[in-house]
């Protein structure tokens, strides 16, 4: 929870709107897959960090002038939702523009990267979710030292946390006056076949929840808390050998690692409640954004285990993630498809779900030669079963990794105490 002193700190806040500067064309329209509709209630919230070098001696109207030209090759964020006659969702390109919020700090950067509260990133991103006038926010905050925070609202709809940096960082590009040769677009609609007559049980990567309407927001049973600490690459090392003990022949990769070590620590501070399912999400590949904003490139898949995860052996959860996970990406489109209605699904959090961040190019947002020092990544509106985020460490990769956890407020705790008893960390 955000205390009322770190509050106080954000003031003097303006809110405004940019769009692009051209029409984007008469009638255009974006059609959204049943994966984007899946992911719907969640939000990415990332708060990117640069010094005063990346925007010195640059106006408001300067940086307004920058998105101008980058919302005209990226104009489908500009629009608003809109319902067909079937109540389907989709998005009209009509240019409305996005939301620019601008505020100060009464403190340094360095002062506000030293506060140990993970909270505190949330003041510096709108946590406004989708509703009757649904709409993207990036707003931007000056620090007292000159330091610049520029804090993204990205609504999953759009596409995963690679196509909402890819999307940045095009913006950066911008500041340079360069631009990409073909417009920003989302993948095309799947064109699955809309409200099959046949219903299918849910997949158990998701959670049923709502109906909610046009107000695109859920409620947790629990309060939440995040809670990241860092992991060295000799830190990594070590939790390997450990994983992995005489098993040369055995490789463990970092983020199966990292979720083998976390979901044996949750299950023991959830002492008594089994967590013998959970999700993992990873993108499909590696390659460098192409211009596409997607959610059908993250895999999703479900691993479960009938033993009791506080008494098996690491290597067994951790073999079990390598090679025991089912990708139910086409179950997810199948279970939105085959209702009368579209359901309200949560994903993130319907289980204790591990999200692989770590190649997400957050820190290749390039602002006129600068990049950030520091960048937090969040995922909004999830289940109370938890998300873990793996994500690159405070710099660069060399660095090692971060691990945020987000859980119930009275299982962080007992989480904390686990992982330094028995991993150090």
């Amino acid at each position: 929870m955000v205390s009322s002193k770190e509050e106080s700190l954000i003031h003097d806040i303006k809110i405004s709107t940019v769009g692009p500067g051209y029409v984007s064309g008469q009638g255009a329209v974006q059609e959204l897959t049943s994966m984007d509709l899946a992911m719907k209630l969640h939000y990415l919230r990332t708060t990117y960090y640069f010094r005063s070098q990346a925007l010195e001696g640059l106006t408001i109207i300067n940086i307004k002038e920058t998105m101008f030209y980058w919302l005209n090759h990226c104009y489908i964020p500009c629009g608003r939702f809109r319902r067909s006659e079937s109540g389907r969702p989709y998005i009209k390109c009509n240019d409305c523009g996005v939301r620019f919020i601008e505020a100060r700090c009464t403190i340094t950067l360095d002062e506000w990267l030293e506060l140990r509260d993970d909270a505190r990133h949330k003041l510096l991103v709108p946590n406004q979710v989708l509703g009757p006038d649904l709409s993207f926010c990036p707003p931007l905050t000056k620090f007292k030292c000159g330091g610049t925070s520029i804090g993204v609202s990205w609504a999953h709809v759009l596409g995963d946390a690679f196509s909402a940096a890819g999307f940045m960082n095009l913006w950066g590009q911008a500041t340079k006056r360069q631009y990409p040769t073909q417009p920003l677009r989302m993948t095309r609609s799947d064109n699955m076949g809309h409200n099959p007559k046949s219903p299918i049980k849910d997949p158990l990567a998701v959670k049923r929840v709502g109906p909610v309407g046009d107000h695109w927001t859920s409620s947790n049973h629990s309060k939440m808390e995040t809670y990241s600490f860092s992991v060295s690459w000799p830190e990594l090392t070590r939790l390997q050998s450990k994983i992995c003990g005489d098993k040369n022949h055995q490789q463990m990769p970092p983020f199966e690692t990292i979720c083998t070590v976390v979901w044996q620590c949750v299950a023991k501070a959830k002492h008594g409640s089994e967590v013998k399912v959970v999700t993992i999400c990873k993108h499909g590949s590696k390659k460098i954004f192409e211009g596409v904003i997607t959610n059908e490139a993250q895999f999703i898949k479900v691993v479960k285990t009938e033993s009791s995860v506080e008494e098996s052996s690491l290597m067994e959860l951790g073999l079990l993630i390598m090679n025991q996970g089912v990708d139910v990406r086409r179950n997810v489109k199948e279970a939105m498809e085959t209702n009368t209605e579209l359901p309200d699904f949560l994903v993130y959090g319907a289980n204790l779900t591990f999200v692989d961040l770590y190649d997400v190019p957050f820190y290749e947002l390039d602002v006129r030669g600068q990049t950030p020092v520091y960048v937090n990544c969040a995922i909004d509106n999830i289940g109370d079963e938890g998300v873990v985020l793996v994500l690159p460490a405070r710099k660069n990769h060399s660095d090692g990794m971060t691990v945020s956890i987000t859980l119930p407020t009275d299982h962080i705790s007992k989480f904390r105490s686990v992982l330094k008893k028995e991993w150090s960390l």
